[in-house]
């Protein structure tokens, strides 16, 4: 296959996950991940949180965050995707917003979440195998120190 189309067909189901993710909507977060033989080896690090292994676990901590998010944002940066035959990696910056309705004024947050992304072909869709998030540091928290 051309290399540029499965970046693109990469690029579409890595968008679908963050719009899965910012909507709240658990159906469409599960049909991302990989089932089948795979469901196994699906694998998830929320920044803060130990591994999670396996499909049902996986799904459950994204049911779990979803439930208790009333906002969420992301604008991705420096996003790169590499294709290696039936698999590719996405790497890229997560700049998240988060609210929360439980106050009059709404708190926002923000942070920067190093993400990687890793997929795999089954019968000619991508799914994903793997997320790792990493918290960044601001930089005025590392010029304290």
């Amino acid at each position: 296959m051309n290399p540029a189309v499965n970046r693109a067909d990469v690029g579409e189901v890595h968008a679908e996950f963050y719009a899965a993710f910012e909507a709240g909507d658990y159906d469409r977060m599960a049909a991302v991940w990989a089932d089948g033989e795979y469901a196994p080896g699906v694998s998830c690090v929320h920044p803060g949180w130990t591994m999670l292994r396996g499909r049902e676990e996986v799904l459950r901590s994204w049911a779990l965050i979803m439930a208790n998010t009333a906002y969420i944002q992301f604008v991705l940066t420096d996003v790169e995707t590499d294709v290696y035959g039936d698999h590719a990696v996405v790497t890229c910056k997560e700049n998240v917003l988060t609210a929360d309705d439980e106050t009059e004024a709404g708190f926002l947050a923000g942070g920067s979440i190093v993400a990687t992304n890793v997929f795999v072909r089954v019968e000619e869709e991508w799914r994903l195998l793997l997320h790792h998030g990493s918290p960044v540091l601001n930089v005025a928290d590392t010029e304290e120190e």
